[in-house]
């Protein structure tokens, strides 16, 4: 496998150089390590031993393959082990392996060993999210833990021929705008009452006056009843805060005990144009009884929404 390697300047030998800049200043430290610095004017790009100990980041380049078990692909997380003949393995595929010897060396002399100098490597080494507005640094194996949860993760449009790619709020603006998807604001522990119309892929979007977040309504058809489903406009439920969202037949003067309510935690999706009501965990289920007539020639659902920020889970 390929080491690590420093990215920079490609420097000569003191004999090429000219002798003032080949010149070392020496600092003794208190610890008895030795400082050097390159002489000359500013000694741009010069490599600088500090005093160890001292924590300083520096940028390099490395061959994924060193961070990737090669039995299973995945990115090594602590611990990882090394065989007597070299080889390395995560601790999943070793616990797999028959009398956990290493499949690739002979005559059973493969036994593994903890490899405390890979895990080092493996626990300091950190990527950049991907995402233009997040700017962490990420542990190499939680890099796509981390984006699964971005808030700064883009949303995409799903009409035909759209190929709109934004932020959640810039998504939801986007919907609004260009696709005439209603726009309902909401208050979280508050109730919102509106009217559907039935028809199948019907959207309503539900913005949070709160915070600016959007949720997304969607009606499908369930035979000759309906399906309401409602998702949050963002990368994952991983990230909060999370959502649980109460939804319900506004039956007018019928009694009570036979309104029909669901209340579930809320899922998320980058493709909320993609979602079908009746493909969702939950879905409100809504009778041809309880629709209404409405302003057009469809009938419409007459619906409660309350949203509210729950975190964590409730058990």
């Amino acid at each position: 496998m390929q080491s690590p390697s420093v990215v920079g300047r490609n420097w000569g030998s003191p004999s090429a150089m000219d002798e003032s800049s080949a010149k070392k200043a020496r600092l003794e430290l208190a610890n008895g390590h030795v400082k050097q610095e390159a002489a000359g004017e500013g000694g741009a790009g010069a490599l600088v031993a500090a005093e160890y100990g001292s924590r300083v980041e520096l940028a390099v380049r490395i061959d994924m393959r060193v961070l990737h078990c090669p039995l299973c692909s995945r990115p090594y997380k602590p611990h990882v082990f090394k065989c007597k003949g070299g080889h390395f393995a995560c601790a999943a595929c070793v616990a797999e392996l028959p009398d956990g010897q290493c499949a690739t060396c002979e005559n059973g002399g493969g036994g593994f060993d903890p490899c405390p100098e890979l895990d080092t490597v493996v626990s300091s080494t950190r990527i950049a999210c991907p995402y233009a507005g997040c700017g962490r640094l990420v542990v190499y194996h939680q890099a796509a833990e981390h984006q699964n949860g971005c808030a700064q993760a883009p949303c995409h449009c799903t009409e035909p021929g759209c190929g709109f790619v934004g932020l959640p709020a810039a998504l939801a603006g986007h919907l609004a705008a260009v696709h005439n998807v209603p726009v309902h604001n909401i208050q979280y522990g508050m109730v919102l009452r509106v009217q559907v119309p039935s028809e199948p892929q019907t959207r309503l979007l539900l913005v949070a006056e709160d915070d600016g977040r959007a949720f997304l309504a969607t009606v499908g058809a369930l035979g000759a009843a309906a399906a309401v489903s409602v998702v949050c406009i963002r990368a994952s439920a991983a990230a909060r805060p999370r959502f649980t969202c109460r939804m319900w037949v506004n039956l007018g003067a019928v009694a009570d005990c036979n309104k029909v309510l669901v209340e579930m935690q809320m899922r998320s999706t980058t493709s909320p144009g993609a979602v079908v009501a009746t493909d969702e965990p939950t879905f409100l289920p809504v009778l041809p009884r309880y629709l209404v007539p409405g302003d057009g020639p469809s009938m419409e659902v007459p619906l409660s929404f309350r949203i509210d920020r729950v975190s964590p889970w409730p058990s």
